[in-house]
């Protein structure tokens, strides 16, 4: 139980395939938070939306006596189930009536298909030693335990705390990960930094947990429920989500897009055609009984997040998850911080993103950022590592030739004069110099830019071509260099 194979892979993002007592949860996967107290939305409205998992309570059901035997038969569903232990009523309301060994016997009894000891949630702590002490007392309590939960049937995960300081986090994280019995490790206390559209320490935190715990163990985010942030948080690693926002938003008259959320009453036509927008304007909504407009928000609200992950998944078996994160960038200033954080990780990402990959689909290049996407990394490094032939380099200026270069009759007349006495290269944007020999190959002769660039691109491109060209020839001579958008400089 629990075992966890990876399908495909996209910078460090992953599809995999984690084993459950229900079935397999294909990843990455998102858990609607179910509230049993509250009866706005059913568990089968969830699942006809397309779910096949939600998480729920443990303490809110040991409390209320909900579910007393096996909470799959008790809440009437087959599918899967994650119960989370009580965390956030203790970040809510200071303490709960139970302990942690009892929370995990319950879950023991019950037998959901992942369960979560009882840690205490680092939040918006300020203070570092009170910081220290979740991270102390959750690894205390998860080492407690270990020799009561019941592994057969259940996916243990191991919440990991900290906060904001990622040493600590980094530390929790570290020492999460050397615990077997716990199959899922879970990065706890994100909401605060969300609700204050702090997405840059987000991301340093997904990533301080991500790069210190093993690849073969799946990561779930506590609370991330925001479409918008999805996708880069996969990009680094993030394997499985849940959130109440679909429904918190719902009770508020909020409506999720993938880009964000709107005020009901502020829409005169909905941007959507799932089954709620397609049969309902947003006047009827308004002027529905609450309860039912709730539910029918709350559906909708569900759509979109299965929206981001379907097409989350579908930029990962692409190969162009980079792509899709400039484009989900412009959605909202905090979002474009998220990315520009993201790329002070580019060599992580790079380390982890397939170099083949199924059917080869050529880049699009945009701006500086495209720069920081790993096959163009990969390029620079190869051309640092590359030792010349010659003494001496020949460079074309590529801007009036066709791709691939080597089949373009200038540059193989070139070639075929003089490969024998230089190096010859192609100056091109984003890439600085494309060796001619190789110019066919993936990704030289794939790609896509546009006819406008900025100064930085230009910039950045004719340093890296002509820092290459001054360490490794005595002589450089320019040919179609003129009026070219780079500026390469002679030797």
């Amino acid at each position: 139980m629990g075992d966890f194979e990876v399908k495909e892979e996209d910078l460090a993002g992953r599809i995999g395939k984690l084993e459950t007592s229900h079935g397999i949860l294909e990843t990455p996967a998102f858990f609607p938070v179910v509230n049993v107290l509250r009866k706005e939305i059913s568990i089968k409205d969830i699942m006809a939306v397309g779910f096949n998992g939600i998480i729920t309570n443990a303490y809110i059901l040991k409390k209320n006596n909900i579910v007393k035997q096996d909470i799959h038969k008790e809440l009437d569903s087959n599918s899967i189930i994650m119960t989370d232990s009580g965390a956030y009523q203790i970040l809510e309301y200071g303490n709960i009536e139970a302990n942690n060994r009892e929370i995990v016997e319950y879950q023991n009894q019950i037998k959901p298909d992942i369960a979560v000891i009882l840690d205490v949630p680092t939040g918006k702590l300020e203070d570092r030693e009170e910081a220290k002490m979740t991270v102390d007392e959750t690894l205390r309590r998860a080492k407690d335990v270990e020799s009561i939960i019941n592994t057969e049937n259940i996916i243990w995960t191991h919440p990991i705390q900290g906060g904001r300081f990622l040493d600590l986090l980094q530390y929790s994280a570290v020492e999460a990960n050397k615990r077997e019995k716990y199959k899922l490790l879970a990065l706890g206390s994100p909401t605060v930094l969300m609700e204050k559209y702090d997405y840059d320490t987000l991301i340093d935190m997904i990533f301080t947990v991500r790069s210190s715990i093993s690849r073969g163990k799946p990561l779930h985010l506590f609370g991330g429920g925001l479409p918008h942030l999805i996708p880069f948080a996969v990009a680094l690693g993030v394997d499985s989500f849940d959130s109440a926002s679909y429904i918190l938003y719902a009770r508020d008259n909020r409506y999720i897009t993938r880009s964000r959320t709107l005020k009901l009453e502020e829409i005169d036509s909905f941007p959507c055609s799932c089954p709620v927008c397609s049969r309902y304007t947003p006047q009827e909504l308004l002027e529905m009984d609450e309860s039912e407009r709730t539910r029918l928000l709350a559906i909708h609200n569900l759509y979109k997040i299965l929206e981001e992950i379907r097409e989350t998944k579908i930029a990962i078996k692409e190969g162009r998850l980079f792509e899709y994160l400039q484009e989900k960038a412009f959605s909202h200033p905090s979002v474009y911080s998220a990315f520009k954080r993201l790329l002070k990780y580019a060599e992580y990402l790079e380390k982890y993103d397939p170099r083949v990959k199924g059917e080869i689909k050529g880049l699009f290049l945009y701006d500086e950022n495209s720069i920081k996407r790993p096959e163009i990394i990969r390029h620079h490094r190869y051309l640092d590592l590359i030792k010349p032939m010659h003494e001496k380099a020949i460079v074309i200026c590529g801007d009036k030739f066709a791709q691939p270069f080597i089949l373009d009759p200038f540059i193989l007349k070139i070639v075929k004069e003089k490969y024998m006495e230089a190096d010859i290269y192609i100056a091109y944007p984003f890439y600085g110099l494309i060796p001619v020999l190789v110019s066919e190959s993936y990704p030289l002769s794939q790609f896509e830019i546009p006819k406008s660039l900025s100064e930085s691109v230009i910039r950045i491109s004719s340093d890296k071509a002509n820092s290459i060209l001054k360490a490794k020839y005595k002589k450089v001579e320019l040919i179609e260099c003129e009026n070219s958008k780079l500026h390469i400089m002679p030797i």
